[in-house]
């Protein structure tokens, strides 16, 4: 069965790890390092333009237009 959510918020914790509030109401931790995969999350891999993100379409987006669907995030992520 497939879920629908959202991000409502995320929050850089270290290395590639975020937590991330999904509109389901739960909190997890997803670490990206080996979702970062093709050229357009090269950059990213520098941690410091990891950190450089927003929430702009409810989920998480970086300041090169990089992103992730937030079920994909679930998907990967563990409650924290």
């Amino acid at each position: 069965m497939i879920m629908f959510v959202e991000i409502t918020n995320a929050e850089y914790i270290d290395s590639y790890c975020l937590r991330l509030c999904f509109s389901n109401g739960e909190v997890r931790i997803v670490d990206l390092e080996t979702s970062l995969v093709g050229p357009v999350f090269d950059e990213l891999k520098v941690i410091e333009n990891f950190k450089r993100f927003s929430i702009p379409y409810n989920t998480v987006q970086w300041y090169n237009g990089a992103d992730f669907a937030p079920e994909y995030l679930y998907e990967i992520s563990n409650p924290e």
